[in-house]
C-alpha cells in the first residue's frame, strides 16, 4: 500500500509504502526482484530525497474468525506509522518493557483499533530507527482519541521517553481498494 502521509512530520517525508510480507524470504525476494527494482529507480529515486526502510517481524492476529467478524473495518480507516530509536543500551530490558506496556495499552482500544503490529527493525541497510510500531484506526477520530489519551501519554511518559532517541509518526487514509467498477 502506497500513501501521502496526512500529517507534517519533522522529516518531511511525503509518502509511505506499507507492505506485509509471510516470511522474511518473501521480503528478501521482493527486495531483489528485478521489476521492483526497474520501478524504484525509473519512477521513484528521480523524484525522491531519501529512503527509510524499517523491516519488522511481528505476529498478527491469524485466527481467521476474528478477521471475518471485523469485516470491512480492514477496509478503511487510518494507518498510524511509529517508527523509533531506542538508545543501544536500552535495547533489552527497558525496551522490550516499554513496548510490552504499549501492546498491551491497544489491546484496551479494541473500539478504536481494528489491528497493531510492532518489531525490532533488522533491514541491514537502515538503521537509523530501532522499531517500527503499526496501528490501524477506525477512522482520524480514533487515531486522535487514542493519542490524545490520558493512558497513552502516560505509557510514552513513564516508558519510553528516557530511553527513545529519535521517532517518527506519520499517518495515512486507507481507502477501499477494489471496490470501484471502472
Amino acid at each position: 500500500m502506497s500513501w501521502r502521509i496526512s500529517d507534517q512530520n519533522v522529516e518531511n517525508y511525503t509518502h509511505a509504502v506499507y507492505m506485509r510480507f509471510q516470511t522474511k524470504e518473501d521480503l528478501a525476494k521482493f527486495y531483489e526482484n528485478a521489476f521492483y527494482l526497474g520501478v524504484l529507480r525509473e519512477h521513484v529515486m528521480p523524484y525522491c530525497h531519501g529512503l527509510t526502510y524499517v523491516d519488522f517481524e511481528s505476529e498478527v492476529e491469524d485466527d481467521i474468525l476474528p478477521i471475518f467478524r471485523k469485516g470491512e473495518e480492514f477496509d478503511y480507516g487510518v494507518e498510524f506509522i511509529l517508527l523509533i530509536s531506542i538508545a543501544e543500551s536500552e535495547l533489552r530490558g527497558r525496551a522490550e518493557e516499554a513496548l510490552a506496556s504499549l501492546a498491551k495499552l491497544i489491546l484496551k482500544f479494541p473500539s478504536l483499533i481494528v489491528q497493531s503490529a510492532q518489531g525490532l527493525n533488522f533491514c541491514p541497510s537502515s538503521k537509523e530507527y530501532t522499531h517500527g510500531v503499526v496501528m490501524r484506526f477506525r477512522s482520524v477520530e480514533a487515531l486522535e482519541l487514542f493519542l490524545g489519551s490520558r493512558e497513552y501519554k502516560d505509557i510514552w511518559r513513564s516508558k519510553f521517553q528516557m530511553i527513545t532517541q529519535k521517532t517518527l509518526s506519520i499517518h495515512f487514509s486507507v481507502d477501499p481498494v477494489g471496490t470501484e467498477i471502472m
